[in-house]
């Protein structure tokens, strides 16, 4: 890739990393539920009057927000705000690429290759390793099992994104963030209240305010038009891997801006989860080349 499209997907990487620090941030001034709700609002409008509606059936933009979008920031926004820490969330989010291998395989009739078993079963165990050191001081197992729909709701998404062909990704970003506020609006009325969100509201500082701006512009509009033209650009064996350094930014800075701290076993379960995230990325092309040479 030329240099350019290199500090593209760093860009990218750096605020997909640093996007769960500012999610906790703003959970301390915004519920979860209204901080989706703001999020998406702000990503949908006033966006769509300028972007042209991608050609696809309103089931399949509906679909898409309701999944990618909505589902998988519910339960994310919701772990994270009972207290799972930022930098594991990252990581856990990631087992949204063992999910689409296997809901690849059951809905569109994709081959499940030894490699993923392997990787698959290797995150697994790593996931174990993050759940036996959980406690409510550390990772709460509502937190972890939270975080895991949310990879599920994810790659519910990448399934139904699979079925868009070529598509022009900010036009569905944009498209399908008109899902998720008015869903998010009343669950947010309905489990927050109308008290805590006009209270939220009225007490909300620059911290807030920033984050819901970060999280709609920076984190949803330039990650995802950074990441779509690389991939539209370049082989997606060559952009994809890129994003398993997600989740080493986001280890690092939570531990840099909020000081978090995991209990040992869970730092081997995040290196487990990475080998079998690495396995699943790449475990094809080294047995492409191992096996010629055997």
């Amino acid at each position: 890739m030329p240099v350019k499209d290199w500090l593209a997907a760093m860009v990218v990487i750096i605020a997909w990393g640093l996007n769960f620090v500012v999610i906790k941030q703003g959970l301390t001034e915004i519920p979860p539920l209204l901080l989706g709700a703001l999020r998406f609002s702000l990503v949908a409008i006033p966006a769509v009057f300028f972007i042209k509606r991608p050609a696809l059936p309103w089931r399949t933009i509906i679909l898409y927000g309701a999944t990618i979008s909505l589902g998988q920031f519910v339960f994310l926004f919701t772990a994270m705000y009972v207290g799972m820490p930022a930098g594991l969330a990252s990581l856990v989010l990631q087992a949204q690429a063992f999910f689409t291998v296997l809901m690849a395989a059951l809905f569109l009739g994709e081959r499940v290759r030894p490699h993923n078993v392997i990787g698959i079963a290797i995150g697994v165990l790593g996931l174990a390793f993050i759940a036996q050191g959980a406690t409510p001081g550390s990772v709460p197992v509502l937190g972890l099992v939270l975080t895991l729909l949310a990879a599920l709701s994810w790659a519910a998404g990448n399934i139904v994104t699979k079925g868009t062909g070529s598509i022009d990704m900010l036009a569905l970003v944009v498209w399908g963030a008109l899902v998720p506020p008015l869903p998010f609006f009343l669950l947010s009325w309905i489990f927050e209240g109308p008290a805590r969100i006009q209270a939220s509201l009225n007490d909300v500082t620059y911290v807030g305010v920033l984050a819901v701006f970060y999280l709609a512009i920076v984190a949803t509009i330039v990650g995802y038009v950074l990441w779509g033209r690389l991939l539209s650009n370049h082989p997606a064996s060559k952009v994809a891997p890129l994003s398993l350094l997600v989740p080493v930014v986001g280890l690092l800075s939570s531990a840099w801006f909020l000081n978090e701290r995991l209990e040992p076993v869970q730092w081997l379960g995040g290196v487990v989860v990475m080998l079998g995230l690495t396995i699943n990325v790449f475990g094809l092309q080294v047995w492409k080349r191992w096996r010629p040479a055997s």
